[in-house]
C-alpha cells in the first residue's frame, strides 16, 4: 500500500497558506512605509536642527534662508546630504518656515506633529 497526500490535503494545505500570507503581507507593507516616513521626518529633524544652528552662529533672523552648502559639509553641522527614503526632494526653505518633503511628511507647526502620504 502507497501513502500519499489526497488532493483535498495538499488543497488545505495551499488554502492555510494563503490565509497566513494574506494577513502577513499587509503588516510588513504597513511596517515599511511606517519605516520610511519615520527616517523621513529623522531627516527633516536633523535639517531644520542644522538651520536653527546655522542661524544662531551667524546671528542670522527669521528672513534668511540657508542654503545647502550652509548646513551640508565633512565640517559643518550635517555630514553628508540626507537622502528621502520615497525617492522626494527636500525643501530647507527660510528661518521661518520648516523643511519639508516633495513625498509628503511634514514637521508641522510645532515640529512634533507630521503625516505621511502614502505614495503606492
Amino acid at each position: 500500500m502507497r501513502k500519499a497526500f489526497t488532493l483535498v490535503e495538499i488543497m488545505i494545505v495551499v488554502a492555510i497558506i494563503g490565509i497566513i500570507l494574506a494577513i502577513a503581507v499587509p503588516s510588513f507593507l504597513r511596517a515599511r512605509e511606517t519605516s520610511r516616513a519615520t527616517a523621513c521626518q529623522g531627516n527633516l529633524k536633523q535639517f531644520d536642527a542644522a538651520k536653527q544652528q546655522w542661524a544662531l552662529e551667524n546671528k542670522k533672523n527669521a528672513d534668511a534662508t540657508p542654503v545647502e552648502s550652509d548646513l551640508i559639509a565633512s565640517t559643518l553641522y550635517i555630514k553628508a546630504t540626507p537622502v528621502c527614503p520615497n525617492g522626494g526632494d527636500y525643501t530647507i526653505g527660510d528661518m521661518a518656515t520648516d523643511p519639508a518633503c516633495s513625498i509628503g511628511t511634514s514637521l508641522g507647526a510645532s515640529n512634533t506633529a507630521w503625516h505621511h502620504v502614502l505614495t503606492k
